[in-house]
């Protein structure tokens, strides 16, 4: 029995992403479990497992998709549970694990730190402790700094009392950095749709937190340098994050209000500035989280669609936003763009792309693409909702999201388990889950003769 159990540990954890993977899927199974006690729920009674389980894939997938309403069916053990998923999941289970063997022994084993790596994203062993060590101080302070001007707000503009304004407060800002969208009212931020001091701090988190700690860390570190040396060198993948980011982010906002700015049920009713506000917020949280200040219900058709892109290519990697990653997107554009003009490398901002970097792009773009769609085409078999509302749900699970029209609790239990394995996927990324799965890895030692196939 020993040596059986010890095969089956081997298996899981043979390879770090599968590591990964198991522990993802360990803390779901035990946030379950403590939402399906009689404790968590407000009326006493024991949450049905489905609903238990779609709410702790959501919180630990930061995702922010529900069934059932936050406020009103979870008693406040119930909330703080989802929190502490939702803080686990966004930091990685692996990186906590790591870093709570740091704090008590101050040494990583090898093994540990290949998997702390795995899950950071690191590009080197020797970086895992300073990697660690900047992912708590960056989540750590922008929690606090966010939640801090969250909570004064509703003091002092809401007249909510102090332990109100402080719980509700932390609560949206561990949500919004973790790009989760879990909110404390039926109908999300739109209360305060029109209030900058609460939806500028919760889309900042959102920003900083969909960046990727991998970027924040180097901007941090080069902050640093650049004051002792004057030179700021940012790499590749930094410049390529914040460029495509702020593009997105931008075209966002200008479509957003473009599609939106007569629509009565959502930006019509605002004055102009208050619908550019709006429109950032949507833009913001449409790539990676699912906080949203207006009805999404009433949203037109075309936005729906366009939403869909936004939050299929999601935010930066190795943070807690979901979706392809803009890394991923920059990558294929690059691709493209030296195809069009005949050019034999992909190059971009003065760097030629490596030919494994194109093909894991490829290999995450399609494996994303093959997943909306069947997922979306058994959905549709199950479900009497519209084809664009089924869409976006679908690519709002696969991306993490969280923005839903809300047909989530309509949909079949069938339907919702699906919804559950996008959410996992989506979060652990295809290329991570697929190389979990793999029983070895094997080296090619020889080459095929080359041959070029007809292209289109």
């Amino acid at each position: 029995m020993a040596v059986r159990v010890a095969g089956v540990w081997r298996l899981f954890t043979a390879h770090p992403a599968r590591t990964v993977v198991s522990a993802f899927a360990l803390v779901i199974v035990i946030g379950t479990a403590l939402l399906m006690l009689p404790a968590a729920s407000t009326d006493g009674s024991v949450t049905d497992p489905l609903t238990a389980l779609f709410t702790s894939t959501s919180a630990v997938c930061v995702t922010g998709l529900v069934v059932v309403d936050t406020a009103t069916h979870w008693s406040g053990f119930g909330e703080g549970v989802i929190l502490a998923l939702i803080q686990v999941g966004g930091f990685g289970i692996m990186t906590m694990a790591s870093l709570l063997a740091l704090l008590v022994s101050g040494r990583l084993r090898l093994r540990m730190q290949l998997t702390a790596a795995a899950e950071t994203k690191s590009l080197g062993i020797g970086d895992v402790r300073r990697v660690l060590l900047g992912v708590a101080g960056c989540t750590i302070a922008v929690e606090l700094a966010v939640g801090a001007l969250l909570a004064l707000r509703l003091r002092f503009g809401y007249d909510r009392s102090y332990a109100e304004a402080v719980y509700s407060g932390f609560f949206h800002a561990v949500s919004a950095f973790n790009n989760a969208g879990f909110g404390l009212h039926a109908d999300s931020i739109v209360p305060y749709a029109q209030d900058p001091w609460i939806t500028m701090p919760i889309a900042a988190a959102v920003i900083l937190g969909g960046l990727g700690f991998p970027v924040l860390l180097e901007l941090l570190r080069h902050r640093n340098l650049r004051r002792t040396t004057g030179r700021r060198n940012w790499s590749l993948h930094t410049r390529l994050t914040l460029v495509t980011s702020a593009a997105l982010l931008l075209v966002g906002t200008v479509m957003t209000c473009l599609l939106e700015w007569t629509n009565a049920g959502t930006l019509g009713a605002f004055d102009w500035d208050e619908k550019i506000l709006g429109g950032f917020f949507y833009s913001a949280m449409s790539r990676t989280a699912g906080f949203n200040a207006v009805d999404m219900g009433a949203l037109n058709a075309s936005t729906l669609l366009f939403t869909c892109t936004l939050m299929f290519i999601g935010g930066g990697s190795a943070g807690t936003a979901g979706g392809i990653k803009v890394t991923t997107f920059s990558v294929l554009a690059a691709a493209m763009l030296a195809e069009v003009r005949g050019e034999p490398n992909s190059t971009v901002m003065g760097r030629r792309l490596a030919p494994h970097a194109l093909r894991q792009a490829l290999t995450v773009a399609l494996l994303g693409i093959g997943l909306v769609i069947a997922a979306t085409l058994v959905l549709l078999t199950i479900t009497k909702a519209p084809a664009e509302a089924v869409l976006f749900e679908a690519v709002s699970a696969f991306a993490t999201v969280g923005l839903s029209t809300g047909i989530t609790a309509d949909i079949p239990a069938v339907g919702q388990l699906i919804l559950i394995l996008l959410m996992f996927i989506g979060r652990l990324g295809p290329v991570t889950l697929v190389s979990s799965l793999a029983l070895r890895e094997r080296t090619r030692r020889y080459q095929l003769p080359e041959e070029r196939p007809v292209i289109g």
